[in-house]
């Protein structure tokens, strides 16, 4: 038997345990949004490249090496265009994207990731180098397989549970496609935008960064409507293919290859700054030549490969920095500020000849966040996270000093380098550093040069003023005379 007492209290006591149940989860979730990701205001794209999962020894990279609080958004390459009937996406490695036939099962791996970050995006990417284009040239150009693919398409990205797609043709107009494929490639994202906005999907692509192919591929004025994020490829400047030394990925230089310019060069055809991603290489190209590997030194077309991604003119940010830790094999580093790209190179006078790197290490790297920031850029995308030095056995960049030397430049900036917690992951963190440390130099700028104005107008004297004052001097005299007036009538 109850008490009238309790009967009347048990009301209270459960509204009270309701509501703070409920407060409880809506704080859990508040906290795990706010401490999953990035603090900054950019976007930070992660590709990770999952062929990277068959690599040798310690270049083997799988989805649970992948660290989700480093980025907002995690892509993953790639899948395919149905080589057949060009209107549906396929995956390319079945037994490492799907659990079908006790397949890996990465999709939903990766997928899963939100469950622990729910700050993270993940996309699917389609496309890629070995894709082609030809295929793409197809399908965009034929109404019907549009069709077919824009439906297929959300259905295969909703099914697998992905936040989006992200376009990797490489490149409309170029490899086997057709004059025509420009106009194409906005009818298709188009498209793309109409069916995905029904079921709140992102849609992305990557942007290839030569002029030629900007020029010939991409409406940036069209694209920018319908795309959320426009990846800009700024890398693969210069190669062994071009049979000279020449920087990978450098922030400025002469004519059109080079960062500064494609940026501008997009911006000035139409596109939103808020959604350019600005692209930035965790690789090197590789040289080999008979001079002294200066930037412009003649060379071989092949370049050298590296023990882990295997692929001469190309080595991995984790095979540079294995190679500059081991003191004994002989390289030396510099830094050429023109180009903002680090140089490494090991001299065989066996063989009278000198290999050769050019890419971005964490100098070249905080520079380029900085860039991005002073342009309002919507963000940065990385190729690819899985030859950073994710197992974090390198200390050739481990002074942030060094890193952030040309930020703070201006008088009166006062910044504050963090102290870095985990070892891994050196140019990913560079670049969430960059970003943040940017975001705050460009805004004490701001505040010294408002503050300076102001100083600059309370010091001013107004226009006119001198008149004001000499016109002022007649007025003065007549007063004083009649003051005198005054005072002489009043004593006669």
């Amino acid at each position: 038997m109850t008490s009238s007492s309790s009967r009347s209290t048990s009301p209270s006591i459960l509204r009270l345990a309701v509501t703070t149940a409920v407060g409880l989860f809506f704080a859990l979730i508040m906290i795990a949004t706010a401490k999953t990701g990035p603090t900054h205001s950019k976007v930070v794209v992660c590709y990770i490249a999952t062929w990277a999962v068959y690599r040798p020894g310690k270049g083997s990279y799988s989805i649970e090496n992948f660290d989700p609080s480093l980025c907002t958004h995690v892509v993953y390459a790639f899948a395919g265009l149905n080589a057949t009937t060009h209107d549906s996406i396929v995956s390319l490695d079945p037994w490492q994207d799907l659990k079908d036939n006790y397949g890996k099962n990465g999709f939903e791996r990766i997928t899963n990731l939100r469950r622990t970050h729910p700050h993270l995006k993940v996309s699917l990417a389609i496309g890629g180098w070995n894709e082609g284009s030809a295929n793409y040239s197809m399908m965009a150009a034929d109404a019907n397989k549009r069709t077919r693919f824009v439906k297929q398409v959300t259905s295969f990205i909703r099914f697998h549970k992905f936040d989006g797609l992200d376009l990797d043709w490489e490149y409309p107009t170029q490899r086997g496609g057709k004059s025509y494929d420009r106009e194409n490639f906005v009818s298709l994202t188009k498209e793309l935008r109409q069916e995905f906005d029904k079921h709140g999907l992102i849609l992305t692509s990557a942007i290839g960064a030569a002029k030629h192919v900007m020029d010939e591929a991409y409406d940036f004025k069209s694209l920018t409507k319908y795309l959320d994020f426009l990846h800009i490829m700024c890398y693969d400047y210069g190669g062994s293919w071009d049979r000279k030394v020449g920087a990978n990925a450098p922030l400025t230089g002469d004519g059109p290859l080079n960062i500064k310019f494609t940026i501008d060069y997009i911006i000035k055809s139409g596109a939103m700054p808020s959604k350019i991603v600005l692209g930035v290489p965790f690789y090197g190209r590789t040289f080999v030549t008979n001079n002294e590997g200066n930037l412009g030194d003649v060379s071989d077309d092949q370049g050298f490969k590296g023990p882990f991604t295997r692929e001469n003119g190309f080595l991995g940010y984790n095979e540079i920095c294995a190679e500059l830790s081991n003191k004994s094999t002989g390289w030396t580093r510099t830094f050429d500020e023109d180009t903002n790209q680090a140089i490494i190179r090991l001299r065989d006078e066996a063989k009278q000849e000198t290999k050769v790197v050019t890419y971005d290490d964490s100098r070249a790297m905080a520079n380029k966040m900085r860039f991005a920031v002073e342009k309002s850029l919507g963000g940065i995308m990385v190729w690819s996270i899985d030859t950073d030095d994710f197992l974090g056995e390198c200390q050739v960049d481990s002074s942030l000093t060094e890193t952030f030397v040309d930020f703070g430049k201006t008088p009166g900036v006062q910044l504050s380098i963090p102290k870095r917690i985990s070892g891994n992951y050196p140019l990913l963190r560079t670049i969430n550093e960059g970003l943040i440390l940017a975001e705050d130099e460009i805004d004490q700028e701001y505040q010294i040069k408002r503050k300076q104005q102001e100083e600059d107008r309370e010091n001013e004297i107004p226009h006119g003023e001198d008149n004001i004052i000499n016109n002022s001097a007649p007025s003065i005299l007549t007063n004083a005379w009649i003051l005198v007036l005054v005072c002489l009538y009043r004593l006669f």
